[in-house]
């Protein structure tokens, strides 16, 4: 099943992304958490508000909340790289990772998969 299947506007969430990514730089966390509820009705099947949600709560200290964000994302959607990203970075008591907002924000994995995919496909 694609995203586009599941009715994922790529360009909206990628807006959220961006948009979340701010306010947490800005440390407008009360604003980003209002966003995000928003967002979570909007996109109810989607795990990138539940992986955001996980990149507040960890921002804010909150990492036990943070980790039930990124379990959520990764069970709505197994393929969902930055979800898998932060589950392993923030899983650590030694973490200094900045998270992962979007695909771009997960390189090494992005170019796993791509590898993953050309091994399988000859593509």
């Amino acid at each position: 099943m694609n995203r586009k299947e599941d009715g994922y506007n790529n360009m909206e969430l990628k807006k959220l992304c961006d948009d979340v990514r701010e306010m947490v730089k800005a440390c407008r966390y009360d604003e980003c958490d209002e966003y995000l509820k928003k967002a979570m009705g909007t996109y109810p099947n989607s795990a990138v508000p539940h992986n955001l949600y996980g990149l507040l709560y960890e921002k804010c200290g909150e990492h036990v909340q943070a980790m039930k964000h990124f379990r959520a994302a990764w069970a709505l959607d197994s393929s969902y790289l930055p979800a898998r990203f932060n589950l392993n970075c923030f899983g650590t008591f030694m973490s200094r990772e900045e998270g992962a907002y979007w695909e771009t924000d997960c390189p090494e994995l992005t170019e796993k998969k791509v590898a993953h995919r050309d091994m399988r496909t000859g593509m």
